[in-house]
C-alpha cells in the first residue's frame, strides 16, 4: 500500500488582488465625494466674504445659490451631469441683495456682502 500526502485548498481564498481592488475603489470614491469641499477657498475685509469654489463641467443655470441669514447653501439642480451640494455658517449675516455671485470657465465666486451694525446711540441733553 502506497500513501501519497494530498494538499488541500480551501474553497475559498481570496487573493490579495482582489483585496487591493477592493481598497482602491473605496479610497476612490471617498476622495471624489471629498473633491468640492477641498477646493473651496475665502477671503474677507471689512464688508464682503468672497468664497471661491472649483466647480468643473457645471453651467450657471444647473446651480442654485440660497442665502438664509448667515448660511449659504450651494447646489446643483437635478440634471446636471455633476452633483454638488454644500452650505456654509458664516460667522455673520449676509445682505442677499448686495450680495453677488459670478461663474467663469469652472469657478464660482460669490462676493457677500455683510450685513453692517446699525448705530443706534441716542444723544441726551445735559440739564
Amino acid at each position: 500500500m502506497l500513501f501519497v500526502p494530498a494538499l488541500r485548498r480551501s474553497t475559498f481564498v481570496p487573493s490579495l488582488r482582489v483585496f487591493d481592488r477592493t481598497l482602491d475603489r473605496v479610497f476612490d470614491n471617498a476622495a471624489r465625494s471629498r473633491y468640492f469641499e477641498d477646493t473651496a477657498e475665502g477671503k474677507q475685509d471689512d464688508k464682503f466674504i468672497e468664497l471661491t469654489f472649483d466647480v468643473p463641467g457645471v453651467a450657471r443655470e444647473q446651480l442654485s445659490i440660497g442665502i438664509e441669514g448667515n448660511v449659504v447653501r450651494i447646489e446643483t439642480l437635478a440634471e446636471a451631469k455633476r452633483q454638488y451640494k454644500a452650505a456654509y455658517e458664516l460667522a455673520q449675516d449676509i445682505d442677499a441683495s448686495a450680495s453677488e455671485a459670478k461663474l467663469e470657465h469652472g469657478v464660482l465666486t460669490l462676493k457677500l456682502a455683510k450685513v453692517q451694525p446699525q448705530d443706534r446711540s441716542v444723544k441726551l441733553t445735559i440739564n
